[in-house]
């Protein structure tokens, strides 16, 4: 194992004790300096002859790579650029990715991240994570066991089964947790070297993967009932006997899967689903944000989520509890919210309703007196044109389920329509801002998931928010960590999104935008960790629990900045 120190010299400089050399060092991306090597190193570690003879700065090496970058001439392309880098040089991937947050977020996460989990086993060029697999689960601690660096702080798994838009991507789904672990990096100064994604590949029932010949995952169809639950159980264990106080982040679990995880072990370990969680905080922070620029309360408005998944769930479920902390009873928050599958508004009664989704069925006669085409099966338009919606996000994944017919009935409901058209990737969009702005006359506040151009409107401007979780996630993660939270709870979710909407800038709402800047994501992450660590903390779940005067300090001396650190020569021990 390679065995390597950190510390500080007596001038409070970065300094790494390691016992690797030569090209071992040159292709470890955790170590790996490339041509900033100095000459001293070169010599102490073996690398002369190695490199080229000039060193080169960090700033000189971004130049250089984002050169790269920018002649690439697909996003695709971009990816596999980028990610190439990072499985070279983790500190200059970094430096670089920070340094362009607007132009590479999209690239290394939503939306080009969908297309390279497509693409998986067609661009694989270097392993990166954890597969586990029920033919390898038993052998788990001896996985984990090898890994080069063992101090695992945060883990992003998925199954696959819901990636984005897109559905079961089997093993390709890994593209997502090394996606995600990049922004807990980027953005909350989590160290690469603590960062651990998995893939629990269960198999596929994407005929379209098990046909092709260069497929990488396993070839059969999905696990299911008591063995995927005892497969997962057995990942869950590994995780704690071998990285206790690490946290999980459940990603792309499909519908009944994603809360029956997080219900089970959410006490168990500190564990949270961001399709779930983290999507509800993000969309309750947007409309918090879109109130304060019509000045309405969020106890006033009438509320229509347009998918019945995780995402629309847990966006209820955030949604609601807001409501109940504004002052309404729980009955009265859920008679404001209304939910809708493929089928129509969920309702008591209605045949094909799952179990996930019983939690905000409307009551049976909830529709009396409105005219409807089919009484069984209120539509998006029937429900916006009779309920009074007010607010309207959609997860469904179906793009342009906002019609025109929809979108005209919410300004006739409200002077300010909140329309948050959500999914990803950019084809998935319920609808395009440009429509939205045009079908209501300006008057509408709208984000999306994907990012969007702004949009002219008469003499306006207005730049279209990006509704992305990676404003939430990472600090989430960075709080429960800065004080060893044991577990995760709701209040801990709820306090994210109220900091996210208290830190968008007044500047943005002047323009109708209603997310923070991705520039500005290292101060947002800092922000949402220092309120999550802070509830932790006043709810008595952390282990570690830190002075709230003090938690800023604290937690910004845990974010690691990407920069090269001076090497001396290790002996031995860790």
């Amino acid at each position: 194992m390679l065995h390597y120190k950190f510390y500080k010299d007596e001038t409070g400089g970065d300094v790494v004790e390691i016992d690797t050399e030569g090209m071992e060092l040159l292709h470890n991306p955790i170590l790996n300096k490339g041509s900033a090597f100095t000459t001293e190193e070169r010599s102490l570690f073996k690398l002369d002859g190695y490199l080229p003879p000039a060193v080169s700065t960090l700033d000189q090496q971004v130049e250089r790579r984002y050169e790269g970058f920018a002649d690439k001439d697909s996003d695709l392309g971009k990816y596999i650029y980028l990610r190439s880098l990072q499985d070279r040089n983790e500190t200059l991937f970094y430096s670089l990715l920070l340094r362009h947050l607007d132009e590479m977020i999209p690239i290394v996460y939503t939306p080009t991240v969908g297309r390279a989990c497509q693409m998986f086993s067609h661009i694989f060029r270097f392993t990166r994570g954890v597969f586990l697999s029920p033919e390898n689960i038993s052998n788990i601690d001896e996985i984990f066991g090898s890994l080069p660096y063992r101090k695992i702080e945060m883990i992003v798994a998925t199954d696959s089964e819901g990636i984005l838009g897109i559905g079961d991507q089997g093993v390709g789904g890994m593209g997502i947790p090394v996606g995600k672990l990049s922004l807990y990096t980027g953005g909350a100064g989590i160290h690469p070297a603590n960062c651990l994604p998995v893939t629990l590949d269960v198999g596929t029932n994407n005929q379209e993967l098990l046909d092709d010949p260069l497929y990488l995952g396993i070839r059969r169809n999905r696990i299911r009932g008591d063995q995927y639950l005892a497969f997962i159980d057995q990942f869950v264990q590994g995780v704690k006997k071998n990285f206790p106080g690490a946290v999980l982040q459940w990603e792309d679990f499909s519908k009944q899967n994603a809360f029956t995880l997080l219900d089970k072990y959410r006490d168990d370990i500190p564990s949270f689903n961001d399709d779930i969680q983290g999507t509800g905080a993000v969309v309750l922070a947007g409309i918090k944000g879109a109130l304060r620029i019509s000045r309405s309360s969020l106890t006033d408005q009438v509320f229509a989520i347009l998918g019945a998944g995780a995402g629309g769930i847990g966006v209820a479920r955030q949604i609601h509890k807001g409501l109940v902390d504004k002052g309404l009873s729980p009955a009265d928050a859920g008679a404001r919210i209304y939910v809708l599958d493929s089928r129509g508004v969920v309702y008591e009664g209605r045949k094909g309703v799952d179990e996930y989704k019983k939690e905000f069925s409307r009551e049976e006669g909830f529709a009396r007196g409105w005219s409807l085409e089919n009484p069984d099966q209120v539509t998006l338009h029937e429900l916006t044109r009779n309920g009074g919606v007010t607010v309207l996000v959609g997860l469904s994944g179906v793009g342009g389920s906002f019609g025109e017919d929809v979108v005209r009935s919410m300004a006739r409901n409200t002077e300010r329509p909140v329309i948050f058209p959500l999914s990803n990737p950019t084809d998935k969009t319920e609808a395009v801002p440009e429509d939205i702005y045009r079908w209501t006359e300006g008057k509408a506040i709208v984000a999306t998931g994907s990012p969007f151009p702004d949009v002219k409107y008469g003499d306006r401007t207005f730049t279209v928010g990006q509704g992305n979780n990676v404003f939430i996630f990472p600090g989430v993660g960075l709080g429960v960590l800065a004080v060893g939270a044991r577990i995760i709870t709701d209040e801990m979710i709820t306090a994210a999104a109220k900091r996210l909407s208290e830190v968008i800038p007044p500047d943005h709402l002047d323009i109708n935008c209603v997310y923070p800047h991705p520039r500005d994501l290292r101060e947002v992450c800092r922000e949402v960790a220092i309120a999550v660590a802070g509830e932790a903390v006043g709810q008595g779940v952390a282990l570690k629990p830190v002075d709230r005067g003090r938690l800023e300090e604290h937690i910004r001396a845990r974010m690691w900045t990407p920069k090269y650190p001076r090497y001396t020569k290790s002996v031995g021990g860790e």
